[in-house]
């Protein structure tokens, strides 16, 4: 398999076949991550309504949000050996069906516990779907146009979170909530077929046994966490088991950092921290995508709870930054090219967390123009830095490093994502303390907008730690 993977790393060696396969792999492992990112936010619009026909209370419903969480934390380690283990493409392949298989049982599920089952299948097959797919863009695609394939790639992590919402209030408005899921199938249909016809086989590698205990322990850790983090401010959990959740992830994540000090392959491989352009992506990057879920969570009680907006007409305005993030698409590899990863990820994290921050500025009688210039100007900005940072996460890694390190980089992102709306949450929570008020008001979302805006302006200081070359060898044409 070492030597298909050189081969694959050479253009000159590549047909023309192999050269339009390459140019499509960015789309199909694209189609996967919005099939993905779009059914993990659809389905809160619709929850109301789902129980309703379910017979049973909202706050049960939320069940159905938990239990894919779940199953996208514990089983996202295991994809890196899982593709190393048994091919990438096998496996790719079939969490594309087990996915668009689990959206057909979510749509005909007729009790509670049934489509709890299958959102729990769903998430198995979320978490394999994208990290696996982004390990057959990462050794398919040549490293001087991975920046290019990133841009491509980049697009759906955005789109899903704004998209999600008016979609979900489209369908459940018009048609009803069993669509949420059955949209599904067609993209699942098309990744199918295009991933036979333009993605070739490859060949299982020598991989020693699982490591069972390192599984264990990051299954709990990312677990508990991310239960933490999702139920902070839902009022569903109380505060102090929400504390003990907490600790037990905080426990099992130190116990894992022992155990993989103490073998010679962790299923979460702590050594990649040691390439520093890894290191700081990770970092930095997951700072800025703190904003990846929590702005769509705010901007959502902006609009309809303090502006009195319906879900669909709030929707539609948030959708305007997919069109910066479309825009930027085309621009953002020209642009880092032309300055570097350094000097843009520093700046733009200024610019990405500014405009996170002038959401605070909107209120009811904003001029409707003037919200959608600013959550247009800041889907741009947002596109860029996320398309340079997820290019330098791999920039400095062997290719047979490539499945721990995307195994790894999606097992924090989704710890980031989850973090973010608990981050908002909490200030949410602790402005309406502050105010002795038991509802939010406009006032509560402006200091969440400021907070979050901070924090990605703050990841410039990791960024700040690069050396000018740094990602040099992604910046050829």
């Amino acid at each position: 398999m070492a030597s298909e993977q050189t081969e694959a790393t050479k253009p000159a060696t590549l047909s023309p076949q192999e050269r339009r396969a390459i140019r499509i792999i960015p789309y199909i492992v694209g189609c996967a991550l919005f099939m993905q990112m779009l059914d993990s936010t659809v389905v809160a619009t619709a929850l109301p309504t789902m129980a309703l026909s379910l017979d049973t209370s909202v706050i049960r419903m939320n069940t159905i949000i938990t239990s894919y969480l779940l199953a996208v934390a514990v089983f996202v380690p295991i994809s890196g050996w899982a593709a190393d283990r048994f091919g990438a493409r096998k496996v790719f392949l079939a969490a594309i069906l087990l996915f668009t298989a689990s959206s057909v049982a979510c749509a005909l599920s007729q009790t509670l516990p049934q489509l709890i089952i299958s959102r729990v299948i769903q998430g198995m097959a979320g978490a394999m779907m994208v990290p696996v797919g982004r390990i057959i863009l990462l050794r398919r695609v040549p490293k001087d146009e991975l920046l290019s394939a990133m841009a491509v790639l980049t697009l759906p992590a955005l789109l899903g979170p704004i998209i999600g919402p008016p979609v979900g209030g489209f369908l459940v408005t018009y048609a009803s909530w069993h669509w949420i899921f059955l949209i599904n199938i067609p993209v699942g249909v098309l990744g199918i077929a295009l991933v036979l016809r333009y993605i070739r086989e490859d060949y299982p590698t020598e991989r020693p046994p699982l490591d069972w205990l390192g599984f264990i322990l990051s299954a709990i850790c990312l677990a508990t966490l991310v239960t933490s983090f999702e139920n902070v401010g839902h009022g569903t959990i109380s505060w102090a088991t929400l504390g003990w959740l907490t600790l037990a992830g905080l426990v099992a994540g130190a116990w894992y950092i022992w155990h993989a000090r103490q073998v010679a392959y962790p299923i979460i491989d702590l050594s990649l921290l040691r390439t520093k352009t890894f290191a700081i992506s990770v970092l930095g990057g997951n700072l800025c995508r703190f904003s990846l879920g929590a702005s769509p969570f705010l901007l959502a009680i902006m609009l309809q709870t303090n502006f009195g907006m319906s879900a669909l007409s709030a929707g539609l305005i948030t959708f305007t930054g997919a069109i910066g993030a479309l825009g930027m698409k085309l621009v953002a590899p020209p642009i880092i090219r032309r300055y570097g990863f350094r000097k843009v990820l520093i700046v733009n994290a200024w610019l990405t967390g500014l405009f996170i921050a002038l959401c605070a500025m909107f209120q009811a009688t904003t001029p409707m123009w003037l919200m959608i210039a600013v959550l247009t100007a800041g889907g741009f900005f947002r596109s860029l830095q996320f398309t340079a940072v997820n290019t330098l996460t791999y920039a400095d890694l062997e290719s047979e490093a490539m499945s721990q390190a995307s195994s790894f980089a999606a097992m924090a992102q989704q710890l980031a994502i989850s973090l973010g709306v608990a981050c908002a949450a909490v200030t949410l929570n602790v402005s309406m303390a502050l105010r002795g008020a038991s509802s939010v008001e406009t006032q509560d979302t402006i200091w969440a907008f400021l907070i979050l805006g901070a924090i990605t302006a703050i990841s410039s200081l990791s960024f700040a730690r690069l050396s000018a070359s740094d990602g040099e060898s992604l910046q050829k044409k």
